[in-house]
This record gives C-alpha cells, structure tokens and sequence, in this order.
C-alpha cells in the first residue's frame, strides 16, 4: 500500500442499490453476502411484524441463538419454521428489515448507502448479474461517511491503538502508523534491555508466525491469542534491545554489552532532559497532525483559530523558543519567542471566544481556558519525563537482582543455585511488572498528551451489513433463484 494512502482513512463512495421488485431479495442477498455496504436505515420503518414474518417466527423458536445466514433460494419460511432453521430465519429477518427501508418508484425499489470505493466494481459486477445495479452517488452536503480504516499493512496492524480512543473523523488523517512508532519509541525507552527485548520480539514473532504452524505447544497456542497486536510486541521488543545497547543492558548491567550512550543510574539528568526532547518532538508532531486535521475538517479558519491547531502550535513554539532564549542567555530570541508565542494566544483565545458563543461571560470563559492551554502545555511536556524516570526504575531494578546475583555467586554449591534462582525469577518478575508498567505509561501519554492535540471531532465507524450465504442451503419446495457466483 503507498504510504499515502496509509495516512488517509479508506475512500468512501455514496451508493444507490437499485432493483425491480422482484428482484429486490436476491439484490439484497448479494448485499448481504458481500458484507462491503453500509445500508442507511430511515426511522419509522422496520422489518414486518406479521404472525407469518420471518421475524416473528424467529421468536417462536426455542432453540439456541444461531449465527445469521441467508439462502441462495426463495424462501420457504414455512419449511425452516419446521425444519428449525434460526440462522435461515434470522438471516431472512435482517433481510426483511432492509426490504422494509427500501423507496418504490413504479417498478424499481432502491436502496442508500456507503461502499468503500475499491469495492464498488465487484460488487456493481454482482448485482448486475442478478438484475440488478449499483449506482454512484455524490456525497451529501454537511453529511460526514462512516470511517473504516486501513484493511492491510502497518496502518491496520496499528489500526487497534487509535480505535480504542476514538472513530478516526473520515476528513482527519489516518494516525494509526504514526501513533505506533511513538508508541513502541515510548516502551522501549522506560523497558529498555537487550535480553529482555529480545525475549519480547520473540513472543511477538511467535504470535505472528507461530500460531499457524500447527503446533500442539501450550505456549505457542497461549501465544497465538495475541496475534492481533504482534506487531506491537514485536516493535516493543526491537526499540527496547536499542535502548538497552544504548543504557548497556543485557538482562540487567551485566557487563554482557558495552554502553554506547550513557548508563542511566549514573547519569540521570540527562537522560531526563532527552526525555523531555523527545516528549517535545512528539508533542510538535501531534501539534502538525492536529493542524492537518483542523483544516481538513473546516478549512484554514479553523485551522488558524483552534487551540489544537495553527494557534495552539503557534503558543507551543514560542514557549519552546522562549525556554531556550533563556537557557542560552539570547535577549534577542527571549523576544522573538514573547512576540510568537502572543500571536499564538492572541489566535488561540480568538477561537475560544468564537467557540464559547461571545459576550461577557464567552470572554471569561475563553480567558479561563486560555490560561488552561497554557499551564497543561508546561504540564504535558514535563509528563515526559517519566520516559526517564521509568527508565530509570526499570535500569535499578536491573542493578539489584544483578548484585543479589553476583553476590551469591561463588558462595558454594547451594549459594550458586540460589544465585542462579535469584536471576532468573528476578529477571522474569522485572519484565512482567515493567513490561506491564511500560505499556500503560506509553498508552497514559499516547492518548492524554498527543492525541488530545490530534482529534477534536468524533467520527462514526463503518458498520456494513453483512450476513453469509449458508454453505449447505435446505431443499424446499422452491424454485431456486439464480444469483452470480461468490468471489472474493
């Protein structure tokens, strides 16, 4: 997939289902077994209610809850009922309640949607093969399409970080790979070890290739279960083996490797102030983001006015200029930096007032917030830090079951088993606590500190209406009705 495409949620076409009456069912069963169109759903009308609808005979049934299927020939509700076919009921059920949606004009019934475009050709090939077509509509005015985010490549494996937080506006760029790399960048600073790192890059690699080789191994099928965020674990595991040749880590300072940057019990001031850097470059980046997005959803007013936008990036660079101006003792960039960082509020408190709705109490209440932007600006770089202060914990815990080791050893026989002992659960219980400890502070400044300046709107996720043809259909008294061949 071009990268391009992997920064944009997936297009979305607005799309007309139209078909002669009679052929209404067996567009619908196309619909239905395609599972790619989102049906618009009108209030006040609904699947029937009648004592012979599908429906209705669903809930005479008293066996256990089916999956949903749709048959390939006409129905034969009488015959189901019978036969106790609940996923046939069930499936006719849901199609009558989509029948029930559909406008009449003479001959014709349609029916309106969102199809993401890539599958608008198959499916328009299908339909047309069953009497009937899909026609491309031009989107609404003020009417925002349902969001659906990458279906393959780094974007969707990274897809489930930003799902969790929020629907992705369909306008906003699509942040899920972005958010990944800081993600990873993040844990692998606070789980910093190249043992301990390459024991997570294993799990993640067994979690994405293990699983389907058949194995009959406890651990590898325990293992299988986190396949879905494998390429979390896997990127986790490779930023932590960096930063732990970087500290010098290897299952603790065991002199194993030597240290390439600085050792963090030793130098904790700096890598405090590198946390921060980074914490700052991230914010700026989230800030770029947010800009993007503001302008996509409103254009360059909104983008100019918002807090997370244009003005808010705007006060984040002039505060950043001004620290420096007066940590490098530069009168001339301490003034520089005062004159952007008020335009930046100048705008930012603009697009509170605009927001707050004017007046006297608007003014407060834009002048409340404004001071608000400011003072959780301080605070969210300063949160930063906690990328060393982990770092740090996790680097002590390191240090003190590889002295109790060192200590032990040479003792004798049973010393050296104790020593032996004291490393391996020492080392198991640091990676289980601040391997989970790491995920959560990682998650904590992932979603407070950047995608609070990404997002401003909610998006609505894609929701199509799918419902499988049954792989064995009944044989009813029925005459068949023909439909294209399913392909994928």
């Amino acid at each position: 997939m071009p990268w391009r495409e992997a920064l944009h949620p997936v297009g979305m076409q607005r799309v007309a289902v139209l078909a002669p009456g009679p052929a209404l069912r067996d567009a619908l069963v196309v619909v239905g077994d395609a599972g790619t169109v989102e049906l618009d759903v009108r209030p006040g009308r609904g699947e029937p209610t009648s004592p012979g609808s599908a429906a209705a005979r669903l809930q005479r049934q008293a066996g256990p809850a089916a999956g949903p299927a749709l048959s390939p020939m006409a129905p034969d509700l009488d015959e189901w009922e019978a036969q106790g076919r609940i996923d046939l009921l069930a499936g006719e059920a849901q199609l009558d309640a989509r029948a029930a949606q559909a406008v009449t004009e003479g001959r014709v019934a349609a029916l309106v949607g969102w199809v993401p475009r890539e599958d608008l050709g198959p499916l328009a090939d299908r339909l047309a093969a069953a009497g009937a077509a899909a026609v491309p509509l031009p989107t609404p005015r003020g009417v925002q399409p349902p969001t659906l985010l990458s279906r393959s490549g780094a974007a969707h494996e990274m897809a489930p970080l930003v799902r969790t937080y929020a629907t992705v506006p369909y306008a906003d760029v699509d942040p899920s790979v972005l958010a990944g790399l800081a993600y990873v960048v993040m844990f692998g600073m606070m789980f910093a070890d190249l043992g301990q790192g390459a024991l997570l890059l294993a799990a993640g690699l067994v979690a994405r290739f293990g699983a389907g080789s058949g194995s009959r191994s406890r651990p590898v099928r325990q293992l299988g279960r986190l396949r879905p965020v494998w390429t979390f674990l896997a990127g986790a595991g490779a930023a932590s083996m960096v930063f732990g040749l970087l500290y010098g880590e290897f299952f603790g300072p065991t002199g194993v490797i030597p240290v390439l940057w600085l050792e963090p019990l030793e130098h904790p001031v700096p890598l405090l102030g590198v946390a921060v850097a980074v914490g700052a470059v991230l914010l700026a980046g989230a800030y770029a983001l947010g800009t993007v997005n503001r302008f996509r959803e409103g254009g360059l007013r909104r983008a100019a006015y918002a807090p997370t936008g244009l003005a808010g990036t705007t006060v984040f660079l002039g505060l950043g200029l001004l620290s420096a101006g007066f940590y490098l003792d530069l009168g001339w960039l301490v003034a520089v930096a005062a004159l952007v960082a008020a335009a930046g509020l100048a705008a930012a408190y603009v697009g509170l007032l605009a927001a707050a709705g004017g007046g006297v109490a608007g003014g407060a209440q834009a002048a409340v917030e404004l001071v608000d932007l400011v003072v959780r600006l301080g605070s969210n770089v300063v949160s930063f830090a906690r990328l060393a202060a982990f770092g740090l914990t996790h680097a002590a815990l390191g240090a003190v079951v590889w002295q109790a080791t060192t200590g032990l050893w040479g003792q004798g026989p049973v010393a050296g088993l104790a020593a032996v002992l004291v490393f391996v659960v020492g080392n198991a219980l640091t990676f289980a606590l601040e391997g989970v400890v790491a995920a959560i502070q990682a998650l904590r400044l992932e979603y407070y500190e950047l995608f609070s300046r990404v997002f401003d709107l909610e998006g609505r996720p894609f929701e199509p209406w799918h419902v499988p043809l049954v792989t064995s259909p009944p044989t009813p008294a029925a005459t068949p009705t023909v439909l294209p061949e399913v392909s994928r």
